[in-house]
């Protein structure tokens, strides 16, 4: 049977997400079941049959199953990793609570360091020493090395090793060797080189990463285990491949080697789909906003792709305090997340005031209006009582909500204790939940120097557009994008993310200076990895589009910039055009670029992409009325208004709708209020244009 048919799975902290597309019948089909956090796989496994059913679809069309996952973040954030050893080079074992010797908050005479993955009596250091330039300055200790990994198998019973020794960017030879004595010992231990997930100058953020990698890999490889086994069970025999933090798909060998490199998973998808509809669409300049049932996620998409970076901090104590948390080298897509979701939960701190989130009801027990055990009011909850939700379409109808225990929690919970009436509770859940999330926003675009009024907010998620009016006019947004099918889209960005493998290879070097003979062999090494990789994922040799990029500075300065690098072969004729490339990206970056102090290239850097596929989720039309009738709803700045309810499927392009409307669909609903005009375009998106105010 051919198989044509790929399906989009994305497990969140309260829903799983699912999209089936199949090529040849030009199909495109949606669902959404409660996450199972005790059994993830459980929900895909559920979801997919439920799929293939609703699709007439048999299992053996299906190609591939491209997942995404939060459970690298979970095992971080929560410390539930496994018993990890580190063996560094003699003297550098303290390196991971050195860190960068530098206090995130100077005013915070009690703030504490992040927490190190792994603890002291679990370092150790061997013998063995590189210079700066890869040479070897002292042979390795092969007896040291046997005895410190006999020492920390079988005296501390770890789980996974990891190995960072200095220099090991400039050259792996010693690492290389201490893994193969090491597996001779001990040939199913799982062993992380720093040299292989991080290639990269700097000693702590390479040693860090290399660690957390081996703190999350026996987790994930029992994950990824048991879900391979359980799709087979259902007769599954297609290809299970994995988005990268990056917003690229991979193999099931490579998230297995190097899951520290999925850590953003998850929240990738959406912002890769965010920057699909927005080349769809031909918007410039949009703001992705991300909310499910946990967490609230913002990213920026410019010319149709959303900002991606090089560095990523695991676990902050401080989502806004850079320093507060882990500093890993890996490729992510550039977003701020912060604990609003539908399920975060609303209570009086100990000054008497409500707090919203960052605790979340999750799936179970639920927020209260799913009648699964939840007794803390959510998010969810004041939506409902709001008029953003109606309980009897919750998830097309398969949900009922119930109004009457969630307005019995407000008042136990929040308005008896506060003085206030229910409603007066759930207003002021929807206003700090809101405030919280546009402080990110405002934040998030300070840091990169951009002015929110230039944007369109593009929301999805289950909850996305239920707050998106009122989250866009904090903001001064003009423009907000409700995409169809948005309570999937991040299900929806795996089918349409490329297939890619992004590499690094650390090699210092003045431009004036740089060997270019063993630049091009970095070259040649990683691309001819990543080449290999696209292959086995299903790609053709002509299809591979490969880009290189460097990061450069003054010499002298602490951290970089990304250039990249034209094409053909890298030689010393390309030097000038080089330099004048990095004092563009210098100029565009600082608003100026410093004359001529020399520069030099830190890193050489390769992105090798296949194309993604062009998918529409604009398939749910159906010839009804739209208009389903009237209830009243609080907005913002307005109070209660009588709205109406459109039906979201039997919308048709060119239709335009004078708020206050409500309009549904089976995963979510989007409100706007009275100064809101919404047009429905080529696409089916939901286009509001909100007036300026008088």
């Amino acid at each position: 049977m051919e198989k044509t048919t790929r399906i989009g799975v994305d497990i969140g902290g309260t829903f799983t997400d699912l999209v089936l597309h199949d090529d040849v019948r030009a199909l495109t089909w949606t669902g959404k079941r409660l996450t199972t956090p005790e059994a993830p796989s459980r929900a895909i496994v559920e979801g997919v049959q439920r799929l293939l059913d609703e699709t007439a679809t048999d299992i053996a069309q299906v190609h591939s199953i491209i997942h995404g996952t939060t459970l690298i973040t979970n095992t971080v954030l929560e410390r539930t990793g496994a018993r990890v050893g580190l063996i560094t080079t003699e003297g550098f074992r303290d390196v991971l609570e050195m860190g960068r010797e530098i206090r995130y908050d100077v005013d915070d005479l009690y703030a504490q360091p992040a927490a190190v993955i792994v603890p002291r009596q679990r370092r150790l250091g061997v013998g063995g020493r590189l210079r700066v330039d890869g040479s070897e300055h002292a042979p390795l200790d092969e007896e040291a090395l046997l005895k410190a990994a006999r020492t920390l198998v079988e005296e501390h019973e770890i789980e996974a090793l990891a190995i960072a020794f200095l220099h090991a960017y400039a050259n792996p030879v010693h690492e290389l060797r201490a893994r193969e004595l090491i597996h001779k010992v001990y040939p199913r231990l799982l062993i992380t080189l720093s040299s292989e997930v991080a290639p990269e100058i700097r000693e702590y953020e390479r040693t860090n990463t290399a660690c957390v990698n081996a703190y999350v890999q026996p987790r994930v490889h029992g994950y990824l285990d048991r879900l391979e086994n359980d799709l087979a069970k259902i007769g599954f025999d297609g290809e299970l491949y994995i988005m990268l933090s990056s917003g690229g798909i991979t193999t099931i060998e490579e998230a297995k080697n190097f899951p520290v490199r999925l850590l953003e998973s998850g929240p990738a998808a959406g912002a890769m789909a965010a920057g699909f509809l927005a080349r769809n669409i031909g918007e410039d300049r949009i703001i992705s906003f991300d909310m499910g049932g946990t967490t609230a996620k913002m990213c920026l998409v410019e010319q149709g792709h959303p900002h991606i970076k090089h560095e990523f901090e695991a676990g902050r104590l401080d989502k806004f305090k850079p320093g507060s948390g882990l500093p890993l080298r890996l490729t992510v897509v550039d977003m701020i997340e912060i604990g609003s979701g539908g399920g975060s939960i609303a209570a009086i701190d100990e000054l008497g005031l409500m707090k919203v989130g960052p605790r979340s009801a999750s799936s179970v027990p639920g927020p209260v209006a799913y009648r699964r055990g939840g007794t803390e009011p959510t998010v969810t909850d004041s939506d409902l009582v709001v008029g953003y939700l109606n309980p009897d379409f919750f998830l097309g109808g398969e949900m009922a909500l119930s109004l009457e225990q969630v307005e019995r929690a407000l008042s136990e919970r929040l308005a008896q204790p506060l003085g206030i009436d229910t409603k007066a509770a759930a207003v002021g859940i929807q206003q700090i939940v809101t405030e919280s999330m546009a402080a990110a926003t405002r934040m998030h675009l300070a840091e990169k120097g951009r002015d929110p009024r230039q944007y369109a907010l593009m929301a999805f998620g289950g909850a996305g557009p239920v707050h998106a009016y009122a989250l866009a006019k904090l903001l001064k947004l003009r423009r907000v994008i409700v995409p169809m099918g948005a309570g999937v889209i991040s299900a929806f960005g795996f089918l349409v993310a490329a297939p890619a493998v992004d590499d690094v290879r650390g090699h210092a070097a003045p431009l004036s200076r740089v060997d270019w003979s063993r630049v091009r062999s970095l070259y040649g090494d990683m691309e001819a990895r990543a080449r290999r990789l696209l292959l086995k994922a299903g790609g053709r040799e002509a299809e591979i589009l490969v880009t290189r990029s460097a990061d450069m500075r003054y010499v002298g300065q602490g951290f970089e910039v990304e250039v990249e690098l034209p094409d053909g072969a890298l030689s010393p004729e390309l030097a000038s055009g080089i330099r004048d490339a990095f004092d563009t990206a210098y100029a565009a970056r600082f608003d100026r670029s410093i004359g001529d102090l020399p520069v030099e290239i830190v890193n050489w850097r390769v992105s090798a992409r296949l194309p993604g596929r062009d998918i529409s989720l604009a398939y749910s039309l159906v010839d009804t009325p739209a208009l389903r009738g009237e209830r009243l709803i609080h907005f913002a700045g307005w109070g209660e208004r009588l709205a109406a309810v459109y039906d979201r499927y039997a919308l048709k392009p060119g239709d335009r709708i004078r708020g206050p409307a409500v309009f549904e669909e089976r995963e979510s609903s989007f409100s706007v209020g009275p100064d809101c005009v919404v047009g429905v375009d080529a696409q089916l998106n939901l286009v509001a244009e909100i007036s300026e105010p008088s």
